[in-house]
This record gives structure tokens, sequence and C-alpha cells, in this order.
């Protein structure tokens, strides 16, 4: 299925969205061949394979309605990206990760919108901006997908930007890995 989407799957920075992840059989391969690419592009820089392969992993979202799936899937990618890195649980990274796919994979139904808690989900749009730093900006799944909708060509919307009809809810300061990490275990600060 991959092979169908071309060099998408080989971007490091190529959002996937799974709207039922289950334990990751769809994610999980992804993941893989976007660590591939890191490790293509800047296997010889270990900071910057370090900071690629956190992106890669931020750029994979899914959700998932049964939490015992959900909870493997999670699992899946935390173990494929601390193999990959060759890192443990101890390392600011590991955190780092940990906080992401804590967000990134959703715990909630795809087809409603909204979460186990009933409430709209919320998706975290994340960027690298070089040197360690990456964004955080967050979106509503319903908006989003209406958004979209303005956006098809033809609509009424379709000569708008992308800014100016995605606008996040929330715009984060950039953060560092050590910053990530420490939301990951109760740190001080707005995690989410």
């Amino acid at each position: 299925m991959l092979d169908l989407v071309g060099g998408e799957a080989e971007r490091i920075d190529a959002r996937f969205f799974e709207p039922a992840c289950g334990s990751g059989n769809f994610l999980v391969p992804v993941l893989q061949r976007k660590l591939a690419a890191v490790e293509a592009k800047f296997g010889r820089s270990e900071f910057e394979k370090r900071h690629y392969a956190l992106l890669a992993l931020m750029c994979c979202y899914g959700i998932e309605l049964l939490p015992d799936n959900l909870a493997e899937c999670r699992a899946n990618l935390l173990e494929l990206f601390a193999n990959y890195l060759r890192i443990t649980a101890a390392d600011d990274l590991y955190q780092a990760a940990f906080f992401v796919i804590s967000l990134n994979l959703i715990h909630g139904d795809a087809m409603t919108m909204r979460g186990v808690d009933e409430l709209p989900i919320h998706f975290v749009e994340w960027g690298y901006l070089g040197r360690g730093k990456f964004q955080r900006r967050d979106f509503r799944l319903d908006v989003l997908i209406g958004m979209a909708a303005f956006s098809a060509e033809g609509s009424l919307f379709a000569h708008l930007g992308k800014d100016e009809l995605f606008t996040p809810m929330r715009t984060y300061p950039p953060m560092t890995a050590r910053d990530l990490a420490g939301f990951a275990s109760g740190g001080v600060g707005d995690a989410a």
C-alpha cells in the first residue's frame, strides 16, 4: 500500500494519518520508511539524525477506539524509534517521543471526530525549525476536515490561501526535545 503513494512514504516530513490505527500495522511501516530516509540523509550527524528521527515520528498520526490497540500502537512506534536511535527510557529524546506519541495517537472515534471524553479531537502539527527546535500548533480535526472541503477546487473559498483557512487553535513557542521530555515527565508547562 505504501508503494502506491510513491516517495511520500520516504519523505521525513510527510504526514500520515490512520483513522483506525489499531496496533500500528500501517503506521509502523510508515515510520520504518521515514527512519530509513533519516539514516540515508542524516546518518553521519548524530545531532541531525536524532532530531530528524523525532520529526519523522511527529508526522505519524492515528485515532483508535479500543484502548488496548491504542496502547499497543503507541508501544510499537516508541519501540521502533528507540531501537533505531539505541536509546532508553532515561534519554530525553525517548521521553520527548513518548510525549509526542501521547498527543499524536488519540483515543477516540474518527467517525464522530470526538475523543472518548466526547470532546472534539485536537491534532498537533509539528514542525522542525532546525538547530534542535520544534514548533507545535494545535488544530481541531472537525475544523480541518471542514476547511479542506472549502478549499476544494471550484468551491467559493478555493482562492484563499491555506494560512487563511487553516488557523491553529494555539501556537506554542519553539521547543527543544528536552522541553518536550519535561512535558512527558509532568514538568512545568501546558502540554495539552
